[in-house]
């Protein structure tokens, strides 16, 4: 992948990364040895609210984040119920629909969470000026790479865990997902408390507790991503085969 070198006079990036000031990490070792004893712990269908009580005893709050990709708000709100105060992370790709930033808004407003946004390296103006314009449409992987995997992994550094909402419904490619798992690539603990939900529970949770949903989930979008590379899916088709449609791609790699 062709790596972007800083543009003059353009600013550092403030995406924060790590763990709050103050919170003490432990070593790698320890942490992937919780990782696997809490996947034993745990059954493979363990509720979302066992599994982030598991969490709850062995991680404190600052230690933890919670990625959130503001389709809904379930994740962070069962989280936050046990870890009030999390930080939930926002990868700002520059490329979101406007429902996406409305919904970012309402969550920080109404949930007891701790919103960060990422951001990546660059700008997409800044992008386009050093690899051409709609990279998104010539090379997905490497805009993707770019604007979402670099600035997650920059922004997990430090941390001891983070909540994913990667459901097995989703695709075949996540139907084994794990509710507790050591994450290598980015040497940290990843839970999936959610993996066990289908999307009629998950608008069903939402509608129930009043939480905050993006409106395009229900205008046809059941898989929410960047704007130019998401689109609608045809009743009782794979939910997430309208990201990257045309193309063999089917994940962004942040849980690859």
């Amino acid at each position: 992948m062709t790596q972007l070198p800083q543009l003059p006079g353009a600013p550092a990036d403030q995406s924060p990364s790590g763990a709050r000031p103050g919170t003490a990490l432990r070593p790698h070792a320890e942490l992937q040895a919780l990782a696997e004893s809490g996947a034993a712990e745990l059954a493979w269908d363990a509720s979302a609210q066992e599994v982030i009580a598991w969490v709850a005893r062995n991680f404190a709050t600052g230690a933890t984040a919670v990625a959130c990709s503001m389709a809904d708000a379930v994740l962070p709100a069962l989280v936050a119920d046990q870890l009030p105060g999390v930080d939930v992370l926002f990868l700002d790709t520059g490329y979101h629909f406007p429902q996406t930033h409305a919904t970012r808004n309402e969550v920080a407003e109404n949930l007891r969470v701790n919103i960060v946004d990422v951001m990546p390296v660059h700008t997409v103006a800044e992008q386009d000026a050093l690899l051409g314009r709609d990279l998104f449409g010539r090379d997905p992987g490497q805009c993707c790479a770019l604007r979402k995997v670099e600035p997650l992994s920059r922004a997990l550094a430090g941390y001891e865990l983070w909540f994913t909402g990667v459901r097995r419904d989703e695709a075949p490619t996540r139907t084994n997902t794990p509710l507790v798992v050591w994450d290598e690539k980015n040497k940290l603990v990843k839970v999936n408390p959610v993996a066990t939900w289908s999307y009629g529970q998950i608008v069903a949770y939402s509608e129930d507790q009043l939480l905050p949903m993006n409106p395009l989930l229900s205008q046809g979008y059941p898989s929410i991503g960047c704007a130019p590379c998401t689109k609608k899916v045809a009743p009782g088709a794979d939910p997430r085969s309208g990201r990257w449609a045309g193309t063999s791609k089917t994940e962004c790699g942040l849980h690859l």
